[in-house]
């Protein structure tokens, strides 16, 4: 049985490996804690969308779009604005075409290692941040708590523990997505148009010009309706859609399917996430971003009820958990 932990290094990157049998995983601390690779060595899959080694450079400037990024507090917020608890945060506008703050300060922040190492059946790495009134994120979100994301592989694939724990005087806010890049295909032999996507999206958002929800849904097409049942090829249409989470038989989850090989990676987000952002650069082919998200995209600005709409904080000691999984079948 091939099982490790160990660090090591990604592409010149400081990494910790993970290695389960045919699995293998690697995570890169110091650029926001993504989970980089998750792959199966003896089939030759690659379940993850991996920078080349000519893109490293620029995936630390903009490491949102491969592995598992972390979005804390996800997506977009209009002119930069977070509302909370009678005051305003006002986050930087960095999608300038929108004029919109996008993606939060975790997925580009150095992360701490606080353990790794395998049991009889697993290997597994733990990483933190703890933001504190010394920490840069600090400034712009004036609460101290601690993340803490824990990696896992094992015969059952790949499992993701997210921690999150209030350690200051106030509410805090806990919003969270993670915009998993999923490779389509991700067997090397097949084609995009070998794969079929199945996602448990309920209903859709309507999104205005500078891709904010207007509280509206929009009628799903027929093709949605296929992506929710059956499945349907995930590079369809361009898509960067927002939709409500709608559990199927107990699960939400994003199911990805290559007819050439015969086999489906499940990619089971837990129940806690309440929306989907479905992501797919333009349908462009390769990859597309399955994104499960606690809530609605620029949520605290949104006139509709708190639990509708996934805005909810975490009160001083309270601690926030959930646990996905990303496996073959």
């Amino acid at each position: 049985m091939n099982l490790k932990a160990y660090e090591g290094m990604y592409q010149g990157e400081p990494a910790v490996w993970l290695q389960y049998g045919s699995y293998e995983a690697a995570i890169l601390p110091a650029v926001g804690g993504n989970l980089i690779a998750f792959r199966d060595l003896e089939n030759g899959y690659r379940f993850l969308r991996e920078p080349g080694e000519q893109e490293m450079d620029s995936f630390k400037q903009n490491p949102g779009v491969h592995g598992i990024p972390v979005l804390f507090p996800p997506n977009r917020y209009e002119d930069g604005k977070f509302p909370w608890n009678g005051t305003t945060y006002q986050f930087p506008v960095n999608e300038e075409d929108t004029g919109n703050h996008l993606h939060g300060f975790l997925h580009t922040i150095p992360w701490q290692v606080e353990e790794y190492g395998t049991t009889k059946n697993e290997s597994y790495v733990t990483v933190s941040v703890r933001i504190d009134q010394q920490h840069e994120v600090y400034a712009l979100f004036p609460h101290q708590f601690t993340f803490k994301l824990r990696y896992t592989l094992s015969q059952d694939g790949l499992s993701q523990h997210v921690f999150i724990r209030n350690e200051g005087e106030n509410s805090m806010p806990c919003l969270l997505a993670f915009h998993t890049a999923v490779s389509a295909p991700f067997a090397t032999e097949s084609s995009p148009e070998d794969c079929l996507a199945k996602i448990t999206i309920g209903e859709r958002w309507e999104l205005n010009e500078r891709m904010l929800p207007t509280g509206k849904f929009q009628t799903l097409t027929g093709k949605e309706e296929q992506l929710k049942q059956e499945g349907v090829n995930p590079f369809w249409a361009e898509m960067d859609n927002h939709y409500t989470a709608a559990p199927q038989n107990g699960r939400n989850r994003m199911e990805l399917t290559d007819r050439a090989i015969g086999k489906t990676l499940v990619y089971d987000a837990g129940t806690s996430y309440k929306q989907w952002m479905v992501w797919n650069n333009g349908a462009a082919g390769g990859f597309f971003c399955p994104e499960p998200q606690i809530n609605l995209v620029n949520a605290p600005n949104v006139d509709l009820p708190a639990d509708e709409i996934g805005l909810f904080g975490l009160q001083p000691g309270e601690i926030w958990e959930e646990t996905s999984r990303i496996y073959v079948k």
